[in-house]
């Protein structure tokens, strides 16, 4: 097979009977820009293959050849599941040593089991602390997946898949955005080789949530909205990526833009079912309405925005202190821009012990926003009592 990713880009396109500027605006790219990829006169990136294969529904062919380049030896005869089990791209090390067994039941539930010891871990701790034990779990599983082919070999995919995502959050919450893309992408490529659609839909999820940080409203919308198009997703994951989208709106400042989408992700929710792997996204009671409460703040509504997460908030069990620290912080800017001096520094004043154990560099993100907010009022004996606790946990990084 030595087609390059553009012969094969063409002739999946052509065989679909759709004209190059009608999968460009599909995909939303310029048809200059997909003409060159298709001319093989640019490379694709990893999220323009992975669109292209999700409108021309070719089953991961497109994301294969997208992996192609200088790799050791000839893979290119390979198949998809090979290519991406053998993480050529992903740069993955060998899982070393002698012929293992197949792995029997318990093995693989020990395996979820450390996984979910460790993002219970995540809930209260700093990402600094899991990275490193991630890195080794999800190199140990993927090595027994690619030593195992069948419903085993499709399992362990799964729960790597599982573990990269996870993976990839803590990088963003230590700050590293681009350890943040590669192990979410990393994630998808592994969710398409076992066949489950959901982590190739949510790494756009989570790439909106890191445009949403850079108060990227278009970007926020766009990745959320080809969350909710490309593939075949179950319910919860399109729920999250309604909810995402109507953070993008609400940034936008579009209300009724914004309320639709908060409908569409209610409506998933609903319908949602647990499958056999550990949940993706937040792990809240009820995560829509704590992200309600962020978009009515972005909307200019902080009285609002402030009652609402005050409720929701009472609802979040103390061992999740990353939620509470993100959230509590939300609550306090809500009220400190709603001129609720004395009450915002309470509510900062609850979220800064959780802030510091948990070390999340998003969480700071917002705390450096509430401290120009609260600025305004340097004056004011709350704020100034509660100031050099806010400037020493800025500074810890």
């Amino acid at each position: 097979m030595s087609e390059s990713f553009g012969e094969l880009l063409r002739a999946h396109r052509v065989a679909a009977g759709l004209s190059m500027g009608q999968l460009a605006k599909l995909i939303h790219y310029s048809k200059g820009y997909l003409s060159k990829i298709e001319n093989d006169l640019k490379p694709p990136t990893p999220t323009v293959a992975r669109l292209c294969d999700g409108v021309l529904d070719v089953g991961g062919l497109l994301v294969e050849a997208a992996t192609r380049g200088p790799l050791p030896g000839d893979v290119r005869g390979l198949g998809r599941r090979q290519v991406l089990v053998a993480g050529t791209m992903l740069g993955v090390g060998a899982f070393t040593g002698g012929a293992r067994t197949v792995p029997d039941e318990q093995v693989i539930v020990g395996m979820r089991t450390s996984f979910e010891q460790l993002r219970g871990i995540g809930l209260h701790a700093s990402p600094h602390v899991v990275l490193d034990p991630l890195h080794a779990l999800q190199q140990t599983v993927h090595g027994l997946a690619r030593e195992n082919s069948g419903p085993v070999g499709d399992r362990l995919l799964q729960l790597a898949a599982r573990i990269a995502e996870y993976t990839g959050w803590m990088c963003q919450e230590a700050g590293d955005e681009q350890g943040a893309l590669w192990w979410t992408r990393h994630a998808s490529e592994l969710s398409r080789a076992a066949g489950d659609p959901d982590i190739a839909s949510y790494a756009f999820v989570r790439e909106a949530g890191l445009a949403l940080y850079r108060q990227d409203a278009a970007a926020t919308i766009n990745l959320a909205q080809q969350a909710q198009w490309i593939g075949r997703a179950g319910s919860r994951v399109l729920a999250l990526a309604a909810r995402r989208e109507a953070q993008g709106h609400a940034l936008a400042g579009d209300r009724t833009a914004a309320e639709r989408a908060f409908g569409r992700a209610a409506d998933q929710m609903e319908s949602a079912v647990d499958g056999p792997y550990p949940v993706l996204g937040s792990t809240a009671p009820d995560p829509l309405e704590l992200a309600r409460g962020w978009a009515l703040s972005d909307l200019g509504l902080n009285t609002e925005a402030a009652e609402l997460l005050e409720r929701q908030l009472a609802l979040v069990p103390a061992t999740s202190r990353r939620t509470l620290a993100r959230f509590r912080v939300r609550q306090s800017l809500a009220l400190a821009l709603s001129g609720e001096v004395d009450e915002s520094c309470r509510a900062l004043a609850a979220a800064l012990d959780d802030a510091a154990h948990v070390d999340s560099a998003t969480v700071r993100t917002d705390l450096r926003q509430l401290a120009r907010t609260l600025g305004r009022w340097h004056n004011h004996g709350a704020v100034r009592e509660i100031y050099p606790d806010l400037r020493r946990q800025l500074s810890h990084r």
